[in-house]
């Protein structure tokens, strides 16, 4: 009997160890990434899902869409529940390192520092800059000959402004605007968010507050112009990453050096109406990008 339970217990033992070790090879060989509750994200997070699983025989396991964005995916990061997710260095400087200042590209070793005290590293940027920014009719930047911010500002008088409520509320908006460029419009309206591009579309507005990434964007008729004051923060769009991912998995890191400065505003709002406007899946425009830019067959 005694013979029996112990041959019992070593055949027991073995299986456990079996079975964790399949665990093992099984977990060893998955990277899990977590994107925002937005368009723009999960066009991402379904475009390095693609690639990841393409260009190498890791398996991504795709969280998305988590409520509260980075004040929730931040602190999943940091406990180790996540590998990696795209990310945005003005909202990285100013969530997650609780700076203060507006966020600029010449603070990046900075920004990156502080993430790598907490064993993460910015990788992977992509190129666009998903910030605020003032677009105007295309009519009036070809009358005016409009590039700037500043060019606006000397034709001002002559144009009609409309944003969003909060835009006039915002210590960051309306009253910013207008005192560091010196606007003086013939008009202002403020709007629902839902109604500022039909406004636009309909020309009852020439200029308006916008991201620079907005799927209308690309089919509204206006241009962003450049901040060229630098008031408004910088947001460029990179993956916050778990060093110890990297390490496990260096082939990673040649699939965030074949996606760096691979997109730009226009493709990402282009993309993003893709879904928003036409009703396409994110996973398929992704896949489409990246078979033009000839990252896969």
């Amino acid at each position: 009997m005694k013979k029996t339970v112990r041959l019992l217990a070593l055949v027991l033992a073995v299986m456990l160890m079996a079975g964790m070790m399949s665990g093992f090879g099984s977990d060893s060989k998955t990277v899990r990434m977590a994107t925002k509750p937005m368009t723009e994200q999960y066009i991402l997070g379904s475009m390095m899902k693609e690639l990841i699983e393409a260009k190498t025989d890791l398996k991504v396991e795709l969280t998305e869409g988590i409520g509260g964005g980075t004040k929730n995916i931040q602190p999943a990061m940091e406990k180790g529940e996540f590998d990696f997710y795209p990310e945005y260095t003005g909202t990285g400087w100013n969530t997650v390192l609780k700076n203060e200042s507006f966020y600029s590209e010449d603070l990046f070793e900075d920004l990156q520092k502080g993430y790598n005290e907490m064993g993460m590293v910015w990788t992977g940027m992509m190129g666009f800059n998903n910030t605020y920014t003032i677009a105007v009719v295309d009519e009036k930047v070809e009358e005016y000959g409009l590039a700037t911010i500043s060019d606006l500002a000397a034709v001002s008088e002559n144009l009609v402004f409309g944003a969003n409520y909060d835009f006039f509320e915002r210590e960051d908006g309306f009253d910013m605007l207008a005192e560091k460029y010196g606007m003086n419009f013939k008009d202002t309206k403020d709007m629902d968010m839902s109604l500022k591009y039909e406004a636009i579309k309909a020309r009852e507005i020439d200029v308006m507050n916008a991201f620079t990434t907005d799927g209308q964007l690309s089919v509204a008729g206006i241009t962003p112009l450049e901040d060229d004051l630098g008031i408004y923060p910088s947001y460029m769009c990179g993956f916050v990453v778990q060093q110890a991912a990297l390490e496990a998995h260096p082939e990673l890191q040649e699939v965030f050096d074949a996606v760096t400065d691979i997109l730009t505003d226009a493709e990402m709002s282009a993309m993003n109406y893709q879904v928003e406007g036409e009703g396409e899946a994110p996973e398929d425009v992704a896949h489409q990008f990246l078979v033009d830019k000839g990252l896969i067959a």
